[in-house]
């Protein structure tokens, strides 16, 4: 059995056990797995405005994300999230992996005031005629628009590690070149929880003042509760919690802080990873920055 297709089979093992888009995720690996991202022949990556040599040529892997025109760009990219994984992979494995990202702008002056702000200084390529998704067909969900690819260009894993931390744990193993085993869910230790209020409504606010609220899951169960990880839908919010364990009858606090970008009505979700059965648990907020 070839490398890609012993990983692809592996990655639906590891990641999917249990998980409502196991269906979706096996069809894809079936997919993609062993593709080769295409690239056009004029396409040219530049960083801080600057054209880059081809680092990835050089590199072992390559993590590629595909973000379309639709929706608020700001939140798809999730730039900082971005800036922390990649400094977060860089340290433990040097010049091994390197990002890239692609995208069909619905405001190019906007992309270019975000990357300037976060100063993010990763490969970027603004895709203005959508050559690349043409020569490719991404999936239309954005959940898997991010490949992790191999010095051939060839798909090895799918999925964004940005918003998924099972994902974000994955590929971190492929590129260490660890064996990926199916997880044995029966040993994991698991509690209840019990969070009575899910969804926060903040109401009309001037869009230049920052919003808070406050999230309370409590242990109901017989186990220490743990939380694993927390995802936003954007960065434009940011969440804090103890990563203490909760002993069974306490509280852990998620106190989630909005800041708006601009006016706008907005939806935004904090999915959180943690050690019981309905995990991973959808919190949100609602509200209109004015």
């Amino acid at each position: 059995m070839n490398r890609i297709l012993y990983i692809s089979l592996s990655v639906i093992l590891f990641i999917s056990c249990g998980n409502k888009d196991r269906e979706i995720l096996v069809k894809l690996m079936q997919e993609w797995k062993g593709r080769e991202i295409l690239y056009p022949n004029d396409m040219h990556f530049f960083m801080q405005g600057r054209d880059t040599l081809n680092a990835d040529s050089i590199c072992m892997y390559k993590i590629i994300t595909y973000i379309d025109s639709i929706g608020c760009m700001s939140c798809k990219l999730g730039l900082s999230q971005w800036q922390d994984f990649a400094v977060n992979v860089d340290s433990i494995f040097p010049n091994t992996v390197h990002f890239q990202f692609v995208f069909q702008p619905y405001k190019l002056n906007e992309i270019r005031l975000l990357l300037k702000r976060e100063r993010f200084n990763h490969s970027v390529y603004i895709d203005k005629n959508n050559k690349f998704n043409k020569l490719n067909k991404f999936p239309s969900n954005m959940n898997f628009q991010t490949f992790l690819l191999d010095r051939n260009n060839r798909v090895i894993a799918i999925g964004n590690p940005i918003y998924n931390p099972k994902v974000k744990e994955l590929y971190l193993k492929i590129i260490k070149g660890e064996k990926i085993e199916r997880r044995d869910e029966s040993k994991v230790i698991k509690t209840e929880v019990d969070a009575s209020n899910i969804s926060v409504s903040l109401g009309r606010f001037d869009w230049q003042e920052e919003q808070k609220a406050t999230f309370i899951l409590k242990n109901v169960g017989d186990k220490p509760l743990v939380i694993q990880d927390v995802a936003t839908s954007c960065g434009c919010t940011t969440v804090a919690y103890s990563k203490e364990p909760a002993l069974p009858g306490k509280e852990i606090a998620l106190e989630v802080v909005y800041k708006a970008e601009h006016p706008e009505h907005f939806d935004k979700t904090i999915t959180v990873y943690c050690n019981t059965e309905n995990s991973p648990l959808v919190l949100k907020i609602s509200g209109d920055a004015k």
